[in-house]
């Protein structure tokens, strides 16, 4: 906690950071335990419109056997339509306008959800499973484009353990929330606790911008108050010609799968011990808290060691070895509390490693990479790929529980030598500039902004 304490003292915007991102987090772990249990659900009139339940019953298909598969399908088209939307944003609108705007649609969005739940609108579960997993996406992804604008690359491998422990304090905090407040409040009320962290989250925006203004000065760059034009769809071109992104976006693909393929095991558990809806919420919640505590301690006292001694590549490549270790044991143990116990050390290494680990790299891209080739990567690619593993986890799960385990030990094998491909691929970026850290440590002058 000393290094915490120091890091607060010589580093003012990491106060607003931290407080920004545990907002973020706080508000999405609100959510993601009504998401995942509409997720889980067997009853596809609380998820689906009755219009979508008769058509596919007109084809001979039962909705409820297709419940995950039919969701990230959805997730990935609408993620897909808003991708040129999100790019249309970046390149016509400057930083100060587009970030308090992508915030502000979340908000109304949780208004607009509050009243379909309450009023128990039909195919509500569905709309609100997809919105939550853009909003997910699209807000993170944000946030760290935004902290690679205000801390260089050795500032960020001083403190994005710390910030990223702000988070995982909030994504623990979240998910109790849901458990204590589902009961007295009901589900609809939830959203609005919600929309109240993400208020929060725009006034961090506003005070974190000057920080990022002198940054950028210091540098002899532009401010980042201006709109970067290019097309909406440049993200794509920068993930293809960028040796860095290209090696990124594989070792998503990989990862995400193997969590995919992890998820749905959870998910097929929680219909079978778990059929109701508050009781599917509490287990999920109880999932994330476990997840949360274990992220936490390993960035308080693992994570910015790590960076700050080691660089990126013990964070990037531990999260793969202990999921390929995982796998075989499932391979060899499939009990229901051991997948439990794998997606925990699965998501927690994620969270507190090899996340922090990949966003340091940022640091050392241009604004371009950062907000257009990144959100191509962490929406699209995350997305496409969620779709294709559901789909193969669906194919895979015929051939019993052993199987899909297996699958998931290869991805997790392509996880690990993605992560090694970044790591050699990040030695081309330029190194930290230790030049602004004078300009960067202390408060911005008063007016300034």
């Amino acid at each position: 906690m000393n290094g915490l304490r120091k890091a607060l003292a010589q580093t003012p915007p990491l106060w607003w950071s931290l407080l920004y991102f545990f907002c973020l987090l706080c508000g999405y772990y609100v959510l993601r335990p009504v998401r995942d249990a509409m997720g889980a659900s067997s009853d596809a009139a609380t998820v689906f419109p009755h219009a979508a339940i008769q058509w596919a019953q007109s084809h001979g298909l039962q909705l409820k056997d297709f419940v995950l598969q039919v969701l990230f399908t959805c997730t990935f088209v609408v993620m897909i339509a808003l991708q040129p939307v999100y790019g249309a944003l970046v390149a016509r609108f400057p930083r100060r306008v587009f970030l308090p705007v992508v915030y502000g649609i979340f908000i109304l969005c949780l208004f607009a959800f509050h009243w379909a739940f309450h009023t128990q609108v039909p195919g509500r579960g569905m709309v609100f499973f997809v919105w939550t997993a853009i909003f997910n996406l699209f807000a993170v992804t944000v946030f760290w484009s935004y902290m690679a604008d205000v801390f260089d690359d050795r500032q960020a491998r001083r403190v994005y353990g710390y910030i990223g422990a702000g988070g995982t304090a909030g994504a623990v905090i979240g998910p109790m929330l849901t458990q204590w407040l589902v009961q007295p409040l009901g589900v609809a009320n939830l959203l609005l606790v919600s929309a109240g962290f993400l208020a929060v989250c725009v006034l961090c925006i506003v005070r974190l911008r000057p920080w990022a203004i002198r940054r950028a000065h210091a540098q002899g760059l532009d401010s980042g108050e201006g709109a970067m034009g290019g097309s909406v769809w440049a993200g794509l071109k920068l993930v293809w010609q960028r040796p860095v992104l290209r090696a990124m976006a594989a070792t998503l693909f990989f990862s995400v799968g193997a969590a995919t393929l992890l998820y749905n095991q959870q998910a097929a558990i929680a219909r079978e011990f778990y059929p109701g809806a508050e009781a599917a919420t509490a287990y999920f919640a109880r999932i994330d808290s476990a997840v949360n505590l274990l992220a936490i301690l390993t960035q308080l006292l693992l994570t910015r060691w790590l960076l700050d001694r080691h660089g990126v590549a013990p964070a990037l490549l531990m999260p793969g070895l202990i999921l390929l270790l995982g796998f075989g044991v499932l391979m060899a143990s499939p009990l229901p509390v051991m997948v439990a116990i794998v997606q925990v050390l699965q998501r927690g290494s994620e969270f507190a490693l090899a996340k922090p680990a990949r966003e340091t790299l940022y640091t050392r891209v241009d604004r371009p990479s950062r907000y257009k080739g990144k959100a191509v990567i962490d929406t699209a690619i995350f997305r496409g790929t969620d779709l294709a593993f559901v789909w193969i986890h669906k194919a895979v799960a015929l051939f019993g529980t052993q199987a899909v385990f297996a699958a998931g030990a290869i991805a997790a094998a392509g996880m690990t030598a993605g992560a090694w491909s970044i790591v050699r691929a990040q030695r081309g970026l330029p190194g930290a500039d230790s030049s602004s850290d004078s300009a960067f440590d202390r408060q911005p002058a008063r007016g300034e902004s």
